[in-house]
């Protein structure tokens, strides 16, 4: 008897880790609910290499949305994605926007610069100004062969 009990406790201490594993990648990846006080702009990019759905939007170092859907767009070949910007966070229509990484072997996020202009983007709206990401591996093989590779 005394073993079955045992094996129940083990049991639940397992689920609630799990639970919270789970409550703690929702929050880290910026799941919300349908009241989640964001709204979308989209952003077209020459690579994409290293975003993913959930990968975090930053504003000079700051978290303000997340990734919230890629894909390719067939007549151009860009890749197009569409970001969660928190509400409470107005961007300039003439920001810039680009693909960064956190070093040589950080991950990579979505950057934004905010522009001048007193024309804010609203829901829907596109940048204008983008920057796709660096191939770090092709730009060191450059620099070791003097500008020889690819």
């Amino acid at each position: 008897m005394s073993n079955s009990a045992t094996e129940t406790l083990i049991g639940a201490v397992v689920l609630a880790t799990a639970a919270g594993f789970l409550v703690y990648s929702a929050q880290s990846i910026g799941v919300r609910g349908a009241s989640g006080g964001q709204y979308d702009l989209r952003a077209a990019f020459a690579s994409a290499e290293g975003l993913n759905v959930g990968t975090e939007v930053r504003m000079a170092g700051v978290r303000i949305g997340t990734v919230t859907d890629m894909g390719l767009d067939a007549a151009t070949y860009q890749a197009v994605t569409t970001l969660a910007i928190d509400t409470s966070i107005r961007i300039p229509d003439d920001s810039d926007v680009k693909v960064a990484s956190e070093g040589l072997l950080g991950g990579t996020f979505v950057e934004i610069a905010p522009g001048g202009s007193p024309d804010m983007m609203a829901e829907g709206d596109e940048f204008i100004y983008t920057q796709g990401s660096v191939d770090l591996i092709n730009l060191m093989l450059k620099f070791a062969t003097g500008g020889q590779g690819e």
